[in-house]
Order: structure tokens, then sequence, then C-alpha cells
């Protein structure tokens, strides 16, 4: 764990996200029951689960890519409108609240007829109102923090999968984000492609980025997280700091789940 992450004591003094009681569901199937979680500012959190168990659907309501039905959740200052409020005009927030969270999603979602660099710069030109040359003189160096400077005048398609989403994590960067979130984002990625993302995110953990993590990569969550969240059937059963959470854990269904991840 990084020495310079913040405790998980402190997350809910310094709470960039806080969760109270969120439900969240699709018609009849009840996804997430009761949530209560706070992200500290600075900290790494890693969400992980079995397939179906809410991690996925927790991170894009925080997000307001989904909306939720009871319960609070504060990302950033601002109060997310539930499913009632966005239904009578409660989005008007929406816009605010995205422009401090980056989306780093399983599918690259690159524009296909631009350059690398023109998918980084095009969210500050459009949203943050930046000149198209600050746009490409910001989207350089963050081409370059990501390893691929040499590429920006690329397309997507002439990019690697690993590449591609090299090149998703530096346009979500571009928005200058208050916090990122991860939704597996090497689970659509060649086995050789993992790492060389994983090293991207490694560095912004070491850098202080304020991350939320869904991901099977294990030794990675071990490696960077402040603390494990496991979440399932909806419910957060155990929250952890990394060495506690992988050996000793204190729930049946967790040690159930490891046993059968880590033998992967």
């Amino acid at each position: 764990m990084n020495a310079g992450h913040v405790q998980p004591s402190l997350a809910a003094r310094d709470a960039i996200v806080s969760i109270a009681h969120l439900n969240k569901s699709f018609g009849a199937f009840h996804v997430l029951k009761d949530v209560d979680l706070d992200v500290a500012r600075g900290e790494v959190v890693v969400v992980i689960g079995a397939s179906g168990s809410g991690k996925s659907t927790l991170i894009r309501c925080v997000n307001g890519l989904e909306t939720y039905q009871s319960g609070r959740l504060r990302v950033d200052g601002y109060d997310m409108p539930t499913e009632a409020d966005r239904a009578v005009g409660g989005e008007k927030e929406l816009a605010s609240i995205r422009k401090g969270v980056g989306m780093v999603f399983q599918q690259f979602n690159l524009f296909p007829h631009m350059s690398a660099l023109d998918n980084v710069a095009i969210a500050p030109v459009r949203v943050r109102g930046k000149s198209r040359e600050q746009a490409h003189e910001s989207g350089l160096r963050l081409l370059q923090r990501v390893g691929l400077r040499d590429h920006a005048h690329k397309f997507p398609a002439q990019l690697s999968g690993g590449q591609q989403q090299r090149v998703a994590i530096a346009r979500s960067l571009a928005m200058e984000p208050h916090i990122m979130l991860f939704d597996e984002p090497t689970s659509a990625l060649d086995p050789e492609m993992v790492g060389e993302v994983l090293d991207v995110m490694r560095e912004l953990a070491r850098e202080g980025m304020t991350m939320m993590i869904v991901t099977h990569e294990m030794g990675f969550a071990r490696e960077v997280a402040d603390r494990i969240v496991y979440i399932d059937h909806g419910r957060i059963l155990e929250i952890g700091k990394p060495d506690q959470f992988f050996d000793c854990p204190a729930h049946e269904r967790t040690r159930t789940f490891l046993s059968r991840v880590l033998k992967h």
C-alpha cells in the first residue's frame, strides 16, 4: 500500500464520495441493498465481487449513469439526485458533478474517426471551453503521461487494445477530475496488454488520485488499494485493508469468494 494514501479511518472525515443506505433496483430486481460507503480524498478503494453482485452498478450510480431509488449519495460536494428527483427535472446538477468525475469503462469508446490526441482534447474544448491549442497542448502532456505521446496522431484502429485504454484514461484525466472511476478497465484486453494499463493506474495511485476501481485483478488490488470492498448480492459484506482482507477475511462468503478467484 502506498504510504501517501489516506488511511481508512479518515474516510468519513474528508469524504469525496459519501453513500448512505443506498438502494437501487431494476424493476423487481433489487441490485444494491442499503449500501453505506465513504471514500476519502486521495484514497484508492477497490470494489470486488462476483459477476452480478452490483459492483459496477455502484460506481455507475456515483457517476450518475444509473439512478437510485432511496438513500443518499453525495459526490464532490453535490447531492446526486434520486430517480424521483431526476424525473421532475433534477438532471441539471449532473453536468456539474460529472465535470469532477472521470470514468473509464471496460470498452474504450474512443471516437474512431479522431486521432488519439483529438479524442483526449475534445471534451476540454466542448465542455470546459478551452481553445483547441490549449486542449492539444495539455492533451500531449497527458498522452506523454500514459506513454503514448508518439502515437498522438494515430487513429484508434491503429492502436492495440491496451493503447486504446490508455488513451481513454488520458481522455478522462483531461477533464481534471477530482475522482476517477474504473469499471473493470482490463477485462476486455488480451492478457499481455493488461500490465500496461495497470501500470498507468499504479502511477495515478502514487500521485494521489482518488480512485474507485472495480476489478478482478486481485494482485493489483492488494498492491494499490487503501481498502478493499467486497459486495455480495448487492450488499457490502466486508471492508478492510488489503493485508487484513486477503490474509484473514472475517466473513465466510468472503473466504469462499477469495478461494475461488485466487485459484486462477
